[in-house]
């Protein structure tokens, strides 16, 4: 790869803010992530690698039993897959709310997405933003992302946290906002 090939953290925050503002509704996780997969494929092959990786950092990085309560709370159940959505959706929502929802899932309650959120709606996910790089590297270059391209370490779940997510109490007591809007 070359310096012209490296796309930092930085720089695919403010991709995913571009697209943010390029799409009619920016809470829609799916045309966020489609329009980024757009604007990502007008960069070079190496860069989009490059996106993948910090991506999947940023996965990789929110991988946390907290914010796994925080989904499993809204989304009445949250599989290993559904926990990968959901911080796909997380992710399209833009650094500020990232890192502010990562350091301290309860405060989901303040976004109005979540606290507006009817009983029963759609799970809170986004499958498509964990695509961005592969469909944007397709798209650029006819060819499918390279295998292996990314390298991966997820941190070890806290096991303070290890407690059965069904136990309304404890749910109650670690996330008190979210529990009092879906727990009720």
């Amino acid at each position: 790869m070359t310096s012209s090939d490296i796309m930092n953290a930085q720089q695919l925050w403010e991709l995913i803010e571009t697209a943010r503002r390029q799409v009619p509704d920016p809470s829609d996780g799916r045309a966020v992530a489609a329009r980024a997969v757009t604007l990502l494929s007008t960069r070079p092959g190496g860069e989009i690698v490059a996106a993948d990786q910090v991506l999947h950092g940023l996965i990789a990085d929110s991988y946390r039993k907290p914010l796994w309560a925080a989904a499993y709370v809204i989304n009445g159940g949250c599989s290993d897959d559904g926990f990968d959505y959901f911080r796909g959706w997380l992710i399209v929502q833009g650094r500020e709310v990232y890192e502010r929802i990562v350091a301290d899932p309860d405060t989901l309650a303040d976004l109005p997405v979540i606290g507006t959120r009817p009983p029963g709606a759609w799970p809170v996910e986004c499958e498509d933003t964990l695509y961005i790089a592969s469909r944007a590297y397709r798209a650029a270059t006819g060819e499918e992302l390279p295998h292996r391209a990314v390298t991966i370490r997820y941190p070890q779940l806290d096991p303070a946290w290890g407690f059965d997510f069904d136990d309304r109490a404890e749910m109650t007591r670690r996330l008190p906002r979210l529990a009092a809007l879906f727990l009720g």
